[in-house]
């Protein structure tokens, strides 16, 4: 369901099309980032790591963008066969293959695996992160604290939230078996660690320590951002873990999705009594557990890519509750199964997201009959960079205001009420007094307008 007609379905605006430009760059020489994307709140940057684990797959595809989808979409699918492999050893085969089912089919997965986005491969990595943590712990296997390293810098260069892993990771390794590769082990992980990191590091020396102002300021205007005091997570504790289980395991069927989260808590709670001695439950329970406190602590919107890192979890900590209820696994997972299917993202039409945006960007090319031009986007939550990126992939004379001011602008209409004649945003604002040349409509209700100074 990943791949169908996935150059059809998959979301190409304008963070995608800022990923695609940057990683173009890596791809033909011509730019090494050392930092990655922006994050919404705060205005921090991320590392590169996602923009240099990506750019082969944009390199093999010629430069088209579904490539990157491409290899998000094989890397999803090769988190399902991970939570089948770890499912296996933790609760048995059957719930595996159950949740692995479910984990396949969710709506709310399927969406985040289907488009090139740096958050999207955030359940991969913490699933990798935490599986490492586990064979440390349980067997000693400290070589695999190096595989957790490497797979944690991938989940902090994909999102800051990935930081609430940290005190899981910490809480288990310290708890894990002595042996005399344990030094060795460790500071090799951190040092690889560090290295990982050294890219937004040195950006960060260049330019006065910008990104850990950015940081310092988030934790300290706490009024808006974060609360510090554990306490207060507790209201948010259950309408957070209700979202979650709504969104993952129940196709966001409200109903369905409440009884999941109250009886898969249930179920986990009798579990934990009736089976205290088993570890792989507990090690499931502290990963979810921290990420719910730290979530209950973060006071803005959460958005269903903010617990990406707990999407592999609240699967694991089904097949305990199917592996503790057996005579109620089966209709419990006909039903989960069936409302995700229901509301399956492959039930409606494709987006064509990306042939309306590489088709606009030709038009205009085209229009402009080789001339320099100027572009400007009206939308209500999207930016031009999808459009700059076929435009430069076309070498189409356009340029940025700062670049050079040209003698045409066309503005793209992305919102029915579209007045581009005195509109504030900057790109209108700065080509000055203007007059609409030319207006053309597309059938998807997007509208072009080419304007011109009004001399």
């Amino acid at each position: 369901s990943r791949l169908y007609r996935i150059g059809d379905y998959m979301t190409f605006l304008g963070d995608e099309g800022r990923d695609a430009i940057v990683m173009k760059g890596i791809v033909t020489g011509s730019h090494f980032p050392l930092i990655g994307p922006g994050t919404s709140i705060g205005n921090m940057y991320l590392g590169p790591l996602y923009y240099y684990l990506v750019a082969p797959s944009l390199w093999l595809s010629n430069l088209s963008p579904v490539g990157p989808a491409i290899f998000i979409s094989t890397i999803g699918l090769m988190t399902i066969g991970l939570i089948w492999w770890i499912g296996r050893q933790w609760f048995g085969r059957w719930p595996a293959l159950a949740v692995s089912a479910l984990y396949a089919v969710s709506p709310t997965v399927i969406t985040y695996s289907r488009s090139s986005w740096n958050p999207n491969i955030m359940p991969f990595f913490a699933l990798l992160t935490m599986y490492g943590v586990w064979k440390v712990w349980r067997f000693g296997y400290w070589r695999w604290l190096v595989i957790s390293a490497v797979s944690f810098a991938f989940v902090l260069n994909s999102h800051y939230l990935g930081l609430l892993l940290l005190p899981t990771i910490i809480i288990f390794v310290l708890l894990s078996p002595k042996s005399p590769s344990r030094t060795k082990s460790v500071v090799f992980s951190l040092l690889l660690l560090l290295l990982l990191q050294l890219p937004l590091l040195f950006f960060d020396m260049r330019h006065g320590w910008q990104n850990f102002s950015a940081m310092k300021t988030f934790f300290a205007a706490r009024q808006t951002t974060v609360n510090l005091k554990a306490y207060k997570a507790l209201p948010n504790l259950w309408p957070i873990w209700q979202d979650m289980v709504t969104s993952l395991l129940a196709g966001k069927n409200k109903t369905v999705g409440y009884l999941a989260a109250f009886g898969l808590m249930d179920l986990a709670i009798l579990y934990a009594f009736r089976r205290r001695r088993s570890p792989d439950f507990w090690f499931t329970v502290t990963w979810i557990s921290f990420g719910l406190i730290g979530l209950g602590l973060y006071k803005q919107h959460i958005y269903d890519h903010y617990f990406g890192f707990l999407f592999p979890a609240i699967f694991l900590l089904l097949g305990f509750a199917f592996k503790f209820t057996k005579y109620f696994t089966i209709p419990a997972f006909l039903l989960l199964f069936t409302v995700s299917v229901a509301n399956s993202p492959l039930r409606y039409g494709p987006n064509n997201q990306l042939a309306h945006t590489r088709e606009i960007a030709e038009f205009i090319r085209q229009q402009s009959t080789g001339q320099p031009f100027n572009l400007a986007l009206l939308a209500k939550s999207n930016y031009d960079a999808s459009y700059r990126y076929f435009l430069q992939l076309n070498n189409a004379p356009y340029y940025t205001i700062h670049e050079k001011l040209a003698d045409q602008l066309f503005v793209i209409c992305e919102q029915s009420n579209c007045e581009p004649i005195n509109n504030p945003l900057w790109e209108i604002a700065a080509f000055g007094w203007s007059k609409i040349d030319q207006t053309w409509d597309f059938p998807w209700g997007v509208k072009l307008m080419r304007l011109v100074h009004n001399i």
